[in-house]
């Protein structure tokens, strides 16, 4: 079974009730899952193979400050996440079409850059249709874990 490390992107904390939604859904398919929210290097991923990014956006399809380290360190650093696989939850508002999920789209992208592979598809949950992301993101992880 695969290490999980799940990165926490959150402005308000809807992100945060996603992640720890998912959590026990995981830990119970028996992976080992640890939540983060505190991640800024690439030295905070390398105990864990897989990530999953679940990351909120705000004001201009901005990322989370919280992330921001993270994210700001895998451009400018270039680490290898050769070995890493990952996938992503992107939370966003479609009444923002020009930013909508941009914040989790820019995580995938850094992860891509440094080299992660991507597991399935990127989940992008809109906020003005569906006030509960958790629940979409549930039924989601139920085909993601299995291919991790």
């Amino acid at each position: 079974m695969a290490t999980i490390l799940i990165l926490v992107g959150t402005e308000s904390g809807n992100a945060q009730m996603v992640a720890d939604a998912l959590q026990p859904v995981l830990a119970g398919a028996g992976h080992a899952v640890d939540v983060t929210d505190k991640a800024a290097t690439a030295a905070d991923l390398q105990a864990h193979d897989v990530l999953l990014a679940v990351c909120a956006t705000h004001g201009s399809g901005d990322i989370p400050t919280n992330i921001l380290p993270l994210v700001e360190a895998l451009h400018r650093d270039k680490p290898d996440l050769s070995g890493h696989r990952y996938g992503v939850i992107a939370l966003g508002d479609m009444t923002y079409q020009d930013t909508f999920c941009g914040g989790g789209k820019k995580v995938d992208q850094a992860l891509e850059l440094c080299g992660a592979k991507r597991v399935g598809d990127r989940l992008e949950i809109d906020a003005s249709e569906q006030p509960l992301p958790d629940e979409e993101a549930l039924s989601w992880i139920e085909g993601w874990k299995t291919q991790v």
